[in-house]
Parts: C-alpha cells; structure tokens; sequence
C-alpha cells in the first residue's frame, strides 16, 4: 500500500504549476502613453486658439455684423449722406409696454431722418400707417427691455425693419428718440 500512496503522491507533484494571471495597468501605458496624450492635447489647443480662431474671427468680421453694429454703420453712413437735413417727427406717442397691464407707459417722441424730401412728404402722408408700425413694435416689448438704454439700438433697427415692410419706397437712414419716459 505505501507504494501506492507514493505513487499517488507522485502524481500529484508531476502536474505543472497554473500560470499566474498579472491583473492591473500596464506600467508602459504610464510612462509613455500618457505624455504623449499630454503634448498632443497641449499641440492641440495652440493650434486652435492661435490660428484657428484668428481665422474663423477675421472672416466672420468681415461677413457678418451684429444687428447693432450695422445700425452705427448705417447711422455714420447717413451722416455723411446729409443726416438730419430731412427729419420727420412723430410726437407724443403714448404706449403700454407688454406685460404690464396698463400700469406702465411709455411716452415717446421720434424722428424719422430720411434720404429726400419726397421720403418726408411720403412720411407725412402716411403717417396713420407709420404710428401703428412704430406702437406695435413698442407694444411688443416688456418693460425690462425698453428700460435697457442698450436696447434702444435694437429697437431702432426693428422699427427701420417694420417701416421697410410697409412702406418700402421709404429710405429711412436711422431713428433719433428725442423723448423716451417711461412712467
């Protein structure tokens, strides 16, 4: 019997040991890898920042300009094309700003500079169509934006974009407030 028990044993200890599985990172990942990653991002965002957006300003400068800045450009282009020679003015307009109930007004007085005395003529003889134009569009706005001095910008060039599409015929150069209250 004992040499049975050896021979068992034997067996036993012929049986090659079970490979040892490594879980975890790879220490190449680190020491190579992420640098590497690092200085691409790094190259990256040099490339953008630097010559990309350059880019990308220069050309949109150039094509497109805010709704504000074309107002100061059409307003400079209109001093020099004889501004203020023919103003026309709307005086005393009386308007309830949205959502206010009524609680609010606005009281404005404005000027219409146009190209020729045949746009005033035009301004004048239709100036029922020219008073509903400019309240719907002060009527339009809430309080908190005809309160923002930055706004009125904005507020001329919708005016200028609400006259054109009823009276086309009219070239209006800008819009002066020479009265703006709000009670």
């Amino acid at each position: 019997m004992e040499q049975k028990e050896e021979k068992q044993i034997v067996k036993t200890e012929e049986k090659p040991p079970l490979p040892i599985e490594k879980k975890g990172i790879n220490i190449k990942i680190f020491l190579f890898g992420m640098p590497l990653f690092i200085a691409q991002l790094i190259a990256v965002y040099f490339i953008t920042a630097n010559i990309l957006i350059k880019k990308i300003q220069s050309n949109n400068s150039s094509t497109t300009q805010h709704p504000v800045e074309k107002n100061i450009a059409a307003q400079q282009e209109a001093k020099q094309n004889n501004s203020g020679k023919f103003v026309y003015m709307v005086d005393d307009l009386i308007v309830n700003p949205a959502n206010t109930d009524g609680k609010k007004l606005l009281l404005s007085s404005i000027g219409f500079d146009v190209a020729s005395d045949q746009d005033q003529k035009e301004l004048k003889a239709k100036d029922v169509i020219l008073k509903d134009a400019v309240i719907s569009v002060l009527t339009s706005k809430d309080l908190e934006k005809l309160a923002n001095i930055t706004y009125r910008d904005t507020l001329r060039t919708e005016i200028i974009k609400r006259l054109n599409g009823v009276m086309p015929e009219v070239k209006i150069n800008t819009i002066y407030f020479s009265k703006y209250i709000l009670q």
